[in-house]
């Protein structure tokens, strides 16, 4: 078995040798037969670890993804390497998921990525049933856990998933996961610790220098970025929390003769598209982003992430500077902080958490006025809901939650959305939606107490993530602010 990996390795990835776990994952697989879960740093080579099983597999390998722009990315890279790879989502016409789906279901692609979404379809529920699945692939795992920072609804019905299919052997993988989101993961995989086994790399990426900047107001925010911007050459990303923000700094980079692309969710997705392709080839250096730009950039050669407004969790922090380095070479991620920010992110967080009171009545509105709701669109939303508050977000926080849970169908901008199940009990259950909000405030601390804490930074992010760490990694601030970096 070993030979045949290492065959498959070179013949389809030009590799020779393995990194980190990935071996001892792919014996465990391959060998063992056994369930696993697979924590490792963003760029660590996860993919890997179920594309070379699913070559050697008699048969195929379902890879349930969450992002639409992630999967087809890499399903373009497999196809470049001769490797038999399909995906099947909202944006394929009804003849190619036939035809996709039927190719999978005879065995001609051996890997089939899908959004968990796509299990409410019917006629794909009873396909799929039919399949010869070798190995279940559940990428972003994280996303199981309704207290990671992605949660997605349809990603805890797993277990349904698993059983539907036969129960295959299953892996799982996530770069980011606390001791709490690993169980949760398991359990939503209905699986127990006796049956999976962990395979942790850590968060270790040394040659990431981690590094936090005080800045009190915009004057010493543009000061920092246009340092950062002279001193580290090459391809860069500065994310921001707020659109109107970015515009803002993106206009005075402009001014300065600083030229960037520019990345939010109200583009419109073709633009988006082009932006992060010309990033991704080369033609664009530097990219001002929110969080949307995310999962699926994956470039080698970032030198410097920065972010310029506070981020909401450790979590996502951890992931977004995870996008630098990539080849292994030097690169500088920097957190600037204002505390303001505690105050926009606090903000965000409540307007991310509205209460069960809210929910039911903006359910009972849509119920109750389909016809207005599709013809005078969210303006009419927001008007009913009577707030004033402009960057009250409630309704299409609540609207987003209707479609991840399937409680919507279609889409208010087309004027077509409609209710077509019952409210979820977690949404009608005030208890929970408190314990929620608690919880995301705590992530919030735990970004200002990363900032405070005078020990190594990477140490005090491997203790977030449940393990121990160097007492020192001589590449972040604090290290050569104590006089231990080399």
């Amino acid at each position: 078995m070993e030979e045949l990996i290492y065959n498959v390795l070179f013949k389809y990835f030009g590799y020779t040798e393995f990194r980190g776990l990935q071996k001892d994952i792919l014996k465990r697989i391959l060998e063992d037969k056994g369930h696993s879960l697979v924590l490792m740093p963003t760029g660590g080579g996860k993919s890997l670890c179920y594309q070379i099983p699913a070559l050697i597999f008699k048969g195929g390998t379902l890879v349930i993804s969450p992002l639409i722009a992630l999967m087809q990315d890499q399903v373009d890279s497999l196809k470049k390497k001769n490797i038999p790879a399909e995906f099947i989502n909202s944006t394929v016409s009804a003849e190619d998921k036939n035809k996709r789906l039927n190719s999978f279901l005879t065995g001609k692609t051996k890997l089939l990525y899908v959004t968990p979404e796509r299990f409410r379809n019917p006629q794909f529920a009873e396909a799929i049933r039919t399949a010869d699945i070798s190995l279940l692939a559940v990428d972003e795992a994280h996303c199981i856990s309704e207290w990671g920072h992605d949660f997605r609804p349809d990603y805890s019905r797993i277990e349904e998933f698993r059983q539907m299919i036969g129960n295959p052997l299953t892996i799982a993988l996530t770069a980011t996961a606390t001791p709490d989101v690993q169980n949760d993961i398991i359990t939503k995989l209905g699986l127990t610790n006796n049956d999976i086994k962990i395979f942790h790399e850590g968060i270790e990426r040394p040659n990431l220098r981690l590094e936090v900047e005080n800045v009190f107001d915009e004057k010493e925010t543009l000061s920092e970025i246009y340092n950062i911007l002279d001193t580290y050459k090459g391809s860069g990303i500065i994310y921001f929390s707020l659109i109107k923000n970015l515009e803002y700094y993106s206009q005075k980079l402009r001014d300065k003769g600083y030229k960037h692309g520019v990345y939010h969710g109200k583009l419109d997705p073709r633009e988006r598209k082009k932006i992060q392709r010309s990033f991704l080839s080369g033609q664009e250096n530097l990219i001002l982003a929110t969080n949307a730009f995310g999962m699926g950039i994956d470039k080698p050669d970032i030198r410097f992430v920065v972010h310029a407004e506070l981020p909401s969790s450790i979590e996502s922090y951890y992931q977004e500077i995870g996008r630098a380095g990539r080849d292994g070479n030097k690169s500088v991620c920097v957190l600037l902080y204002n505390s303001e920010d505690i105050y926009t992110q606090m903000e965000f967080i409540k307007w991310a958490n509205p209460n069960a009171d809210y929910y039911y009545s903006l359910y009972n509105l849509l119920k109750n006025n389909e016809s207005a709701v599709n013809s005078m669109g969210i303006e009419y939303v927001i008007e009913q809901m009577s707030f004033k508050n402009k960057s009250d977000f409630r309704a299409e926080t609540v609207l987003g939650m209707f479609d991840r849970y399937g409680v919507t169908e279609g889409n208010i901008e087309r004027k077509n959305l409609k209710i077509v199940n019952p409210l979820p009990s977690q949404l009608e259950d005030d208890e929970y939606l408190k314990n929620k909000l608690t919880s995301d405030n705590k992530k919030l601390l735990s970004v200002v107490n990363y900032y405070k804490s005078p020990e190594c930074r990477r140490a005090f992010i491997s203790e977030y993530f449940g393990f121990k760490a160097k007492a020192n990694c001589n590449n972040c601030d604090t290290c050569s602010e104590n006089g231990k970096n080399n």
